[in-house]
């Protein structure tokens, strides 16, 4: 029994280092190939925020319309390939989950409501009446360990720490 603890604890040690490198690279790539492709197709697309400005929060709604593209094109396109190359990673991450927010807010967001039941129709992929908050629901969900544990090991503000910080790395 004991032969069967032991192997068992250095398969997990083995993961937990394992993980340590490249568990939070998943969903920097994935999140960083998302809002790439979404900040290019706004880069190479028309200014459509004008028909939802009146939707966005403040201070948002304080912007002219062309600030508020600007900045959502470049923080999409810079920040997803900060969050690829994990520089950046936590002051991106929340950038990108203020913009996603806002998103929600003023495009995936149900126009109108009566009931929880309705509210519970938007959590979906595609739009029938109800909204379509699933994906940048799950996006925000995505960005809570990468704000919170950092991007991991194998990224460069993991490098950055260790080689002009000399500060310890978190596990993650």
């Amino acid at each position: 029994m004991n032969a069967l603890k032991l192997w068992a604890a250095q398969g997990l040690t083995l993961l937990d280092n394992l993980g340590s490198w490249v568990g939070l690279l998943g969903l920097r790539l994935i999140l960083g190939w998302e809002y790439f492709e979404s900040g290019l197709a706004k880069y190479q697309g028309e200014n459509w925020f004008a028909h939802i400005s009146k939707a966005f929060f403040f201070p948002f709604n304080l912007l002219p319309v062309e600030w508020s593209w600007q900045m959502a094109t470049w923080f999409e396109l810079v920040g997803a390939i900060a969050l690829v190359v994990g520089l950046g990673t936590r002051f991106f991450g929340v950038s990108l989950m203020v913009l996603t927010l806002v998103a929600i807010a003023s495009v995936h967001w149900p126009m109108a409501w009566d009931t929880l039941g309705e509210l519970l129709q938007g959590y979906a992929l595609t739009d029938r009446g109800y909204g379509n908050y699933k994906l940048p629901l799950i996006f925000l969900v995505m960005f809570l360990p990468l704000v919170l544990s950092g991007p991991g090991k194998l990224s460069l503000d993991a490098w950055i720490r260790r080689r002009w910080l000399n500060g310890p790395v978190s596990r993650h």
